[in-house]
């Protein structure tokens, strides 16, 4: 009995490892395609932090995100339009690149102790709203704005596309997990 939770939690590891590698590399893919409307472009970054959230749980999910950022920092061209480096970071929309972590984290949190997809809702825009006031925040300190001006650039012609892609990932992120654990690959996660 022993040697089989043994198995069981080595495979466990492995699958959270593995997973966590190929959801930041899902990211590296997914958030470069973004669509410049200004300057801050419309990014799928938070579908891909959303949908790990789903697969790995606030933990891990967090840390596939981390280690994007990190990738990102040391100037592969993984950040929108294919852009990479600490200047990124430094830059006007690196406010939003680091608010996506605490983002990950709440609605982590939130997803992984509710199943009621309104709970759930509600815990990605919680987050989401932390990740906007830290992108705010910053856009106004580098770029020189007002509060109002960089809500109008940076925040207010994002919240449409934001809330299809919470409804996307609310409907894609059970169901790929659904089919994980159909196939016998979705240990429980920890």
């Amino acid at each position: 009995m022993n040697q089989e939770f043994t198995a069981s939690a080595r495979r466990g590891k492995t699958y959270r490892m593995a997973m966590t590698a190929l959801m930041a590399a899902v990211t590296c893919v997914i958030a470069p395609m973004a669509i410049p409307i200004g300057p801050v472009p419309i990014s799928f970054t938070n579908l891909a932090i959303y949908l790990s959230l789903y697969l790995l749980g606030w933990k891990w999910g967090s840390v596939s995100y981390l280690v994007y950022v990190l990738i990102g920092a040391v100037g592969v061209p993984v950040f929108s339009g294919f852009t990479g480096g600490l200047g990124k970071l430094a830059g006007a929309t690196g406010g939003y690149i680091v608010g996506f972590l605490p983002m990950a984290v709440i609605a982590g949190l939130v997803i992984d102790r509710y199943q009621n997809r309104g709970i759930q809702m509600a815990g990605m825009l919680v987050g989401t709203a932390v990740c906007y006031a830290f992108g705010t925040v910053w856009f106004c300190f580098v770029m020189d704005s007002t509060p109002l001006a960089a809500l109008s650039l940076c925040v207010f012609p994002f919240i449409p596309g934001d809330l299809v892609k919470m409804a996307v990932a609310m409907t894609a992120g059970p169901l790929i997990r659904r089919r994980l654990v159909q196939a016998g690959l979705y240990p429980a996660r920890s």
